[in-house]
């Protein structure tokens, strides 16, 4: 994953694009700072399963590396409406490629944002920015405090 890291910022770097790995990076991350178990086979709808307080929940994992903070309306890639999951977790990385934080939202809590937002005309089904994402979710990890497990979700 180190070397996968590598290529992707130094492709990065040379064309001025991502090269479209921050999914699977996005992936092994999560499980391996969480304690998520990815199914051997690929499973449509969902990337791991929890352990622990997560224990047998569906997570969905996304991934967005930032590039640029100042740039507005970033998006977190569609999200499978018609899928079963039960969380979503959203992997933010630098330009390296590397896991800075990671927020967890409640399938019900996007699904009602959603709902809410379908009349916008820039909402894509299933779509919403880095910052109504964060919004509706809790910091679950950073790279400075790694996991954090308050039992109380803030929004």
């Amino acid at each position: 994953m180190t070397e996968a890291r590598r290529l992707a910022a130094e492709y990065r770097r040379a064309t001025g694009k991502p090269l479209a790995i921050s999914n699977e990076i996005a992936v092994f991350d999560a499980a391996r700072l969480l304690n998520l178990q990815v199914p051997e086979q690929p499973v449509a709808g969902y990337d791991a399963v929890g352990r622990g307080s997560r224990e047998g929940l569906r997570i969905l994992i996304k991934a967005r590396a930032v590039f640029d903070e100042n740039k507005s309306g970033q998006r977190v890639g569609q999200l499978k409406l018609d899928k079963e999951w039960d969380r979503v977790m959203l992997v933010l990385m630098d330009e390296n490629y590397e896991p800075c934080e990671i927020y967890e939202a409640e399938r019900a809590t996007i699904l009602e944002s959603l709902k809410e937002r379908e009349e916008q005309m820039r909402n894509r089904k299933g779509s919403m920015t880095i910052a109504r994402f964060r919004h509706l979710s809790r910091l679950v990890w950073t790279r400075e405090e790694g996991e954090i497990t308050d039992e109380l979700w803030e929004n």
